[in-house]
């Protein structure tokens, strides 16, 4: 199994854990006479199943991310950089959406806001960070379909 279908499987036990969850709240109280459309004890173990696959899947997903390693970087070490690249992209595309609302006033009587960051320089900056992160993103894909799961 590849290391890209590993993660599509951890996706659908994730989604499949959630609607167990619903199904069970759903389930675990009655009106008194009445029986639940589902029985509650099933669904249970349908879900300690399916729980249990997904700690087996993420096991071998963070075992074998921590042992591939590309171009001097192990996955788990693309990941990280990855999530950090996301922060920091967020982060700078707000700053310039903040920055970038000056125009506000209604009568020149009122006071003028100006920004207090140069957002041309910091959108450079995030246009070069979301390139980045494309490209550390690619990277990450291109392995997740080339490696076999450990």
């Amino acid at each position: 199994m590849k290391l890209a279908e590993a993660l599509q499987e951890r996706a659908d036990l994730n989604r499949k854990l959630d609607e167990l969850r619903e199904r069970l709240s759903n389930n675990v109280i009655v009106q008194e006479g009445e029986k639940p459309l589902e029985d509650p004890d099933e669904l249970l173990a349908q879900f300690d199943g399916a729980a249990a696959r997904l700690e087996e899947l993420m096991q071998r997903i963070n075992k074998t991310n921590a042992a591939t390693v590309d171009g001097g970087e192990t996955i788990t070490a693309l990941i990280a950089r990855r999530d950090a690249l996301t922060q920091q992209v967020r982060t700078y595309r707000n700053v310039v959406n903040w920055a970038s609302q000056t125009g506000h006033r209604a009568r020149g009587t009122e006071i003028k806001v100006v920004s207090a960051v140069d957002v041309r320089a910091i959108q450079k900056k995030t246009d070069a960070l979301a390139q980045e992160l494309r490209r550390v993103d690619n990277r990450i894909q291109e392995l997740n379909w080339k490696t076999e799961l450990l």
